[in-house]
């Protein structure tokens, strides 16, 4: 029985099958390392090509001898013949394995290899009878042993949860899984690319800190034992690069992981991966200009088209994307004019809407953002670029000047959600540091995702920083649109994942 499950691999052995499987395998191990052809002392196989060269360059390689590697995922074994398929990192290739060619020990010695075990083969290109491409092998070595069966593609990895705690088992059976993380290289490779023609350096700043700053998020918290101190693992770029614009790099970024102590669902995990960008002289107008530019540019060299469809809903990231102010948004979605009213007429026209107030935060500000939480995010399909946030809910970013209640900040959304975020940098340390102070308030009443004060960053401030825009876009979410995936596990390789125990 476990040999018919092996050779067919059609059904989802039971867990005595299973069993009797992985027994299998180990004889068959323990029987080479006593004949001495262990397959774990292999340490080298020279390739002189991959599958695609041969698939793609078939004309030019026909009647070539050819050496490949890479893991066999099939065998069907026809008497003295068997045909095999070779996967290795860019596709898959049939093998035709014949006893007069290979010879009678080695053939029988391939005969009794596994599914999932890695070998390397020498051959002559040529296309069978049906035109399939193939290798007609005459030199094969186990380079090694696969001792765990692999599952069958239709019933053994179906299980999400599977999938994100064993990628390794997901990248071998799907093939359209790699093809998302090798498109997700190809993104990030394109941002630099991007930034580095605009004239930005990459830089690196610290992952641990002593004050988590630069956004309103959970921290998580570790202790440092030669200092004796705790220290926070970073919740954002933001401050660190501000602070080599005042040192005189005018432009700057960084992509890097970042870590947030908070909730898990299919739009966050608690560290990610972003790009924080910094450019002196220029304003959240130029901000918006760069955004765009950029995932147009990494649509078109990743995708060679602007248009991608994302769970079912075409998305269009050419050039022109709306932009529209937060107040802007609110009267059309929520019929609210807050730039009509003052902050009292705000507050009876939010209640009259029914929505419950947190204590502390009933200013005009407050509930302008919160009435764009409620009402406008779900509708901003197509990408936009929502500008003008209130003060209390922008502690970093500059005043606009016709408007102090207001800021000069952006977020673009797309498909209802946060791509990314963006400012004219407060760059005036006596606002800053009264900003600080609300957000240390916040904190001290209760709120943990509030800014804590930072009095190196405001010396920095104090020594002059020029007028400068910034912005941090999510790469993970940002990969998830460009692969049309559902969740942020399907484009992070190792996802968090709460234990089994």
């Amino acid at each position: 029985m476990a040999e018919q499950i092996k050779n067919n691999q059609q059904a989802e052995p039971t867990e005595a099958e299973l069993n009797e499987l992985l027994r299998i395998r180990r004889n068959k191990l323990d029987e080479l390392q006593k004949s001495g052809a262990d397959p774990f002392t292999q340490v080298r196989f020279d390739r002189t090509h991959h599958t695609t060269d041969i698939l793609n360059g078939f004309d030019a390689l026909e009647g070539q001898r050819v050496r490949l590697a890479g893991r066999m995922m099939s065998k069907r074994i026809m008497g003295k013949l068997t045909f095999s398929d070779l996967s290795d990192r860019y596709g898959r290739l049939q093998l035709c394995v014949k006893r007069d060619l290979l010879g009678d020990e080695a053939y029988k010695a391939f005969k009794k290899l596994d599914i999932g075990d890695l070998i390397g083969v020498a051959g002559e290109v040529f296309r069978t009878q049906k035109g399939e491409i193939s290798v007609r092998v005459d030199e094969l070595t186990l380079l090694s042993k696969n001792l765990i069966p692999l599952p069958e593609k239709w019933h053994g990895l179906k299980d999400t949860d599977t999938r994100y705690r064993q990628r390794y088992v997901d990248l071998i059976i799907n093939p359209e899984v790699r093809s998302t993380f090798e498109k997700r290289s190809a993104i990030v490779r394109e941002i630099r690319r991007f930034m580095d023609g605009r004239g930005f350096m990459e830089v690196e700043t610290p992952c641990l800190n002593t004050i988590p700053g630069g956004a309103a998020a959970r921290p998580f918290i570790t202790h440092h034992n030669a200092l004796d101190i705790d220290m926070y693992m970073r919740i954002a770029t933001e401050l660190h690069l501000k602070r080599l614009i005042v040192g005189g790099f005018e432009q700057v970024y960084e992509i890097g992981r970042i870590f947030r102590n908070e909730g898990m669902d299919t739009k966050h995990n608690p560290e990610f991966t972003t790009i924080e960008l910094y450019q002196a002289y220029t304003d959240y107008h130029g901000m918006m200009d760069i955004t765009e530019d950029m995932v147009v540019h990494v649509c078109e060299s990743v995708l060679g088209t602007t248009k991608v469809t994302y769970q079912g809903t075409e998305l269009d990231f050419s050039k022109g994307w709306k932009r529209m102010t937060m107040a802007e948004a609110v009267k059309e979605f929520s019929g609210l004019d807050f730039m009509a009213m003052d902050g009292a007429q705000a507050l009876e026209a939010v209640k009259a809407k029914g929505l419950e107030i947190e204590k502390g935060k009933d200013s005009w500000g407050d509930l302008l953002a919160q009435c764009y939480d409620e009402y406008v995010e779900e509708n901003l399909i197509q990408p936009t670029f929502i500008t003008d946030y209130p003060v209390e809910v922008s502690p970093l970013a500059k005043r606009k000047p016709t408007d102090p209640r207001l800021t000069e900040r952006f977020e673009c959304f797309v498909y209802g959600r946060e791509l990314c975020n963006a400012f004219s940098e407060l760059n005036d340390p006596i606002d800053q540091r009264g900003r600080f102070e609300r957000q240390a308030a916040l904190r001290a009443a209760g709120d943990d995702e509030a800014n804590m004060m930072d009095e190196d960053f405001l010396t920095a401030l104090e020594y002059g920083m020029p007028p400068t825009g910034g912005m941090g876009m999510g790469i993970d979410r940002l990969v998830m649109f460009l692969t049309d995936s559902p969740s942020i596990r399907d484009v992070l390789l190792f996802p968090t994942m709460k234990p089994l125990d």
